[in-house]
This record gives C-alpha cells, structure tokens and sequence, in this order.
C-alpha cells in the first residue's frame, strides 16, 4: 500500500500530462508531493528524506518550467534525482564506515563489506546511466511520451536491475529459520 501511495504524485504528473498538459501535469506533481512529504510526517512522525528532497527537486524545477514557460525543467527532475542518488551512493564509498547500501536494515540479506562496496557501486552506476538516458528521453520526446517512459520504463528498469542481483546475491539471502547474526549471543554456562 505505502509503495502505491509513494507512486501517486508520480501518476498525478502523468494524468496531468495525457489529460492537459505538461505544466497542469507540474503543478499536480509538486502538490502530490508535498502532500505525501506532509503524510508522512503525520503518520510516522518524521521526515521522510528521500520524498523531501524529491519535493524540493520538484519545486524548483517545476516552479522553473513554470515561470519560465520550458517544460524542460521539470523534465530534469528525474535526472537530478538520480544523479544526486548515484552521488550519495558514491560518496559513501569514501565517507562513513559503511556503503550507504549496506546501512539499509540487513533483514533478508547479509553479506560481507566487499560485497556492499561491488553493489554499491553497481547501483550508482546504474542511476547515473538513469540519470543520462532520462536527459536523452527529455530532449528527444514528446511530453506524453517522456512521461511515460519515466513513469513506467524507469520502475521497469529498476525492477529488473534488481532482479537481475539475485543471481549473485543468492547466497547471501536469509532465510526464515536462520539466526540474526546481530541477536545471536552465546548461551554458554
């Protein structure tokens, strides 16, 4: 349910575009965003920081393609999202004791520093390419097109980078009836 309602200003932005235009499609989208920014700081009674800078991305960009009348601002958003991602993913590398990936929770898959590092870096990578391809889609497609892509060939492509993981990260994967190495303690006499 969260990842559907994490979606929304994004299917917002996209009838926005097929149903009016480029620049109803921005204001829906920055207006969704605040809204989910504002929801979760209700419910869970905390920033969440990844919608907030997405909101505040949205709103400079959007309130550029709005002032200055150049749908190609807020067609940048995607790009300076990724981007700033696959930053964040490569300063970790040289900032912190940890790859950023490996401070997410290690619920399901637990796995050597090495192994964080190769991934992390895959993973930045990745966005980087994201963050390119979205610049190429922008200056090559109509508006209905480019939101498309954006709202449905990112996901994608996201989805099967992860999945095309599994494959390696297999025998890292927990399963329900292994110990937590971080709660396991000895129960020796």
């Amino acid at each position: 349910m969260r990842q559907l309602l994490d979606f929304a200003p994004t299917l917002l932005f996209l009838a926005g575009v097929l149903l009016h235009d480029i620049y109803t499609a921005t204001v829906w989208l920055m207006v969704g965003l605040v809204a989910l920014v504002l929801f979760y700081r209700v419910a869970e009674r905390r920033w969440h920081r990844l919608h907030l800078i997405t909101a505040i991305v949205a709103i400079v960009l959007g309130g550029s393609t709005l002032l200055l009348g150049d749908p190609l601002y807020i067609k940048y958003k995607p790009t300076a999202v990724y981007g700033g991602i696959a930053a964040a993913l490569l300063i970790s590398h040289v900032w912190g004791s940890k790859v950023l990936l490996e401070r997410i929770p290690q619920q399901f898959v637990v796995m050597p520093p090495e192994m964080w590092r190769r991934i992390n870096l895959i993973w930045a990578g990745f966005y980087a390419a994201c963050a390119l391809v979205n610049v190429a889609l922008a200056l090559n497609l109509s508006d209905e097109h480019w939101a498309l892509a954006r709202t449905f060939g990112f996901p994608a492509l996201s989805i099967a980078f992860m999945l095309a993981h599994l494959p390696f990260m297999s025998a890292y994967i927990r399963t329900e009836e292994e110990p937590r190495e971080d709660v396991v303690r000895d129960h020796r006499p």
